[in-house]
């Protein structure tokens, strides 16, 4: 059995800001317990804030709504649209790009999320060019 590897209780106490614009709490990961296959953290969306368009090049990803309403548009050319609502599971594969946005003007949305990658934001690829599509496909 390798000695270093062991169980580790993680207190997210630590926020930090990712590519795609948001500001998650740290949780799971390969810096803060040295996972190997896997990061979690939690993700709360300010009233009608966004992220940046982006894709996750190398892994899946999957949210569980714990509160709130939360939007995404996804697809090649963000074509495609959903509404994620408390209580609900969401999947992305790996290389699908995505916008997730809080549609609300009052209420937050908060969300625990996956992915497969422990080092969370080496896959983020930002896709500038979808984010002028934000403002013709604001609903």
């Amino acid at each position: 059995m390798d000695n270093k590897r062991t169980c580790r209780l993680i207190r997210s106490s630590r926020t930090y800001h990712g590519k795609q614009g948001f500001d998650y709490h740290e949780a799971i990961s390969k810096e803060s317990a040295d996972s190997q296959g896997i990061c979690m953290m939690l993700l709360t969306i300010l009233p009608g804030q966004r992220a940046k368009a982006h894709l996750h090049q190398n892994h899946e990803t999957t949210i569980y709504m714990m509160e709130g309403k939360s939007c995404m548009w996804y697809g090649e050319n963000l074509e495609q649209h959903m509404e994620l609502e408390q209580g609900d599971f969401l999947y992305i594969p790996a290389g699908m790009p995505h916008l997730p946005y809080n549609p609300s003007t009052t209420d937050i949305c908060t969300c625990v999320l996956a992915r497969t990658d422990p080092n969370e934001q080496e896959s983020v690829l930002l896709l500038p060019e979808l984010d002028a599509l934000w403002d013709s496909k604001k609903t």
